[in-house]
């Protein structure tokens, strides 16, 4: 069916590419969110946990995107793309690699969405490893979204896909910067000296080894009887 030039195929290839340039907005939005907001900050105006549902709902919102995104690509009977490539890297005749590029992003962002959802079973070393890899996902993103097509390779979404850049390397810079005030200047170099005169992984303070050796050899000394007087050299 034909409505003025536009039909099934043509709808699909809009949708397709409209929702793709809301998620890398989503996803941008995400990405400077969590980059801003550390531990011991959040957003003004919103309390922690607000700050934290916000971030978690554009998370889910941007993978909800990208998953309608993919879905009309694949529905789109312009250019043939088996489902498969968008989970699977390399595995499209078309566009391999661009769209490899697309699949490894969004398999980072479906693992960083899904740990989330359970993360009260797992340990925090398992899933902050498994979310700080999602920051991987936006720049792998940007890549796929910017030389994929030609949409974003001139004219006002050109300007859009360099605003994201740089409103993502600003939110970097700013983290670095944040985290360098963390620690005095002062206390900088002695950390640096502390570091390189002990051997990898060993704590300050004394040796164990040499507390040992100290233990065991007051353990050595002989007992005193009762109303003994003690001889010194």
């Amino acid at each position: 069916m034909t409505v003025s030039g536009i039909n099934s195929s043509t709808v699909l290839w809009y949708a397709s590419r409209a929702t793709g340039v809301v998620a890398l907005l989503l996803l941008t939005a995400v990405m400077v969110l969590g980059l801003l907001v550390t531990r011991n900050r959040r957003v003004p105006g919103l309390p922690h946990f607000a700050t934290t549902g916000l971030h978690r709902n554009l998370s889910l919102l941007g993978t909800v995107f990208v998953l309608v995104h993919v879905l009309t690509a694949v529905l789109d009977g312009y250019v043939k793309i088996p489902l498969s490539a968008a989970v699977v890297p390399l595995t499209s005749s078309y566009e391999r690699l661009l769209l490899g590029l697309g699949a490894v992003s969004l398999d980072l962002m479906l693992a960083a969405a899904l740990t989330s959802l359970v993360r009260r079973h797992l340990s925090r070393r398992v899933w902050r490893a498994v979310h700080l890899t999602a920051y991987l996902s936006w720049p792998v993103a940007w890549l796929h979204s910017v030389f994929v097509s030609g949409d974003l390779q001139g004219g006002p979404l050109l300007g859009l896909a360099i605003g994201c850049a740089a409103a993502v390397a600003v939110a970097a810079g700013w983290r670095l910067a944040a985290a360098a005030r963390d620690v005095p200047r002062s206390e900088r170099v002695g950390l640096l000296l502390a570091a390189a005169g002990r051997r990898p992984g060993q704590r300050p303070g004394p040796d164990r080894r040499e507390q040992g050796d100290r233990r065991e050899q007051g353990d050595r000394r002989e007992p005193v009887a009762a109303g003994e007087r003690i001889r010194h050299p």
